[in-house]
C-alpha cells in the first residue's frame, strides 16, 4: 500500500471517528479508532518516510485530522506538531480541549503515545 493511500486512510478514519462520536455512536467510533491506529502503525513502520507522509495532514482542512496527526507526531516531531496543537487549543469544543490536554501533558513531561 502506498504511503499516500495510508495517510488518506488515517485521515478518513479520524474524520469518521469524530463524526460517529458527534452522532453518539460509540461503537462506530471504536471501529474507526482501530482503523486509524492501524494506519498509523503502518506509517510508523516506514520510519521517516511514514512520518513525513503523516506530517502532510498537519494542514488538513479538518481540525480533528490536524490535531490527531499532530498528536501522533508530537514525540518525534515536536517542532512541527506543537504549533498545530497550540493553534487548535485556542478554540472551544472537544477537539480544542483534546489539543490543550495533549499540550498540558507534554509540558508536564507526562505525555506518552501508548500505541504498540
Amino acid at each position: 500500500m502506498e504511503l499516500e493511500s495510508i495517510v488518506e486512510d488515517f485521515a478518513r478514519n479520524v474524520a469518521e471517528h469524530t463524526d460517529a462520536l458527534w452522532r453518539g455512536d460509540r461503537t462506530g467510533g471504536r471501529k474507526y479508532t482501530k482503523r486509524y491506529i492501524a494506519a498509523f502503525k503502518k506509517l510508523r513502520a516506514q520510519g521517516d518516510a511514514g512520518r513525513d507522509s503523516l506530517a502532510t495532514l498537519l494542514t488538513h482542512p479538518r481540525m480533528d485530522v490536524r490535531v490527531k496527526a499532530a498528536t501522533y507526531l508530537l514525540s518525534e516531531r515536536p517542532e512541527q506538531a506543537k504549533p498545530v496543537l497550540q493553534d487548535a487549543a485556542k478554540g472551544t469544543g472537544m477537539i480544542p480541549f483534546l489539543a490543550a490536554q495533549t499540550l498540558k501533558y507534554w509540558e508536564e513531561g507526562t505525555w506518552s503515545l501508548d500505541i504498540d
